[in-house]
C-alpha cells in the first residue's frame, strides 16, 4: 500500500461520507488519481464497506449484544478458516476475530434479547464438533465506538485559566 492510499484510507476512517474532490483538494493530489486509488482499494478488499457508527444505546432497549469467546479444535485441511466460515454465516454475527490466548474466537453477536443470545449459543456454536469451550460476555454499555467516544459532555464550569 502506497502513502497516497494511507492517507485515503485514513481520511475515509475518520469520515467514510468525504467525496474523492474533497480528499484530493485534502492531499493537494488530482481528483482522478484519488478516484482511482479509491478503486483499486475497494477491488483489493482493503476498503470492505463503508458505514455509519451507531450508539444505540440510548435509543433502543431491544438490543443486545454481547462477545462470546470460543475455544476449538482447528480442523483437518481448514484449520481455524474452515470453522469461522460456518460460524460468520450466521445473521446474528457481527464481528468475528481469531484471537490469540485462551479462546481462538472472539464473535461479537447481536440479537433482540439475552434468551435470544442464550439460544444461538446452545443451538448453533456449542453444536459444532470443533467446539471445546465458550465464555459469554454481555455489553452493558459502550463507551467508545471505532475510536469515538459514545460519552455525553456534562455541562460543567468552564475551566478559567491564564
Amino acid at each position: 500500500m502506497d502513502k497516497l492510499e494511507r492517507e485515503i484510507l485514513g481520511i475515509l476512517s475518520e469520515d467514510c461520507r468525504v467525496g474523492a474532490e474533497k480528499i484530493a483538494a485534502m492531499l493537494g493530489k488530482e481528483t482522478s488519481a484519488v478516484e482511482a486509488a479509491i478503486c483499486n482499494l475497494e477491488k483489493r478488499g482493503a476498503i470492505v464497506k463503508y458505514t455509519a457508527i451507531s450508539n444505540l444505546d440510548e435509543e433502543e432497549d431491544e438490543c443486545v449484544e454481547a462477545l462470546i469467546e470460543v475455544k476449538v479444535t482447528p480442523q483437518s485441511g481448514s484449520g481455524f478458516d474452515g470453522i469461522a466460515e460456518e460460524i460468520a454465516q450466521h445473521s446474528e454475527v457481527k464481528n468475528l476475530y481469531l484471537m490469540s490466548g485462551a479462546y481462538d474466537f472472539a464473535v461479537i453477536v447481536e440479537s433482540n434479547s439475552v434468551k435470544a443470545v442464550s439460544r444461538f449459543i446452545s443451538e448453533c456454536i456449542s453444536t459444532f464438533d470443533c467446539v471445546l469451550s465458550t465464555a459469554t460476555h454481555f455489553i452493558l454499555k459502550k463507551y467508545k465506538i471505532e475510536g469515538a467516544s459514545t460519552v455525553k459532555k456534562k455541562g460543567g464550569r468552564l475551566s478559567i485559566q491564564a
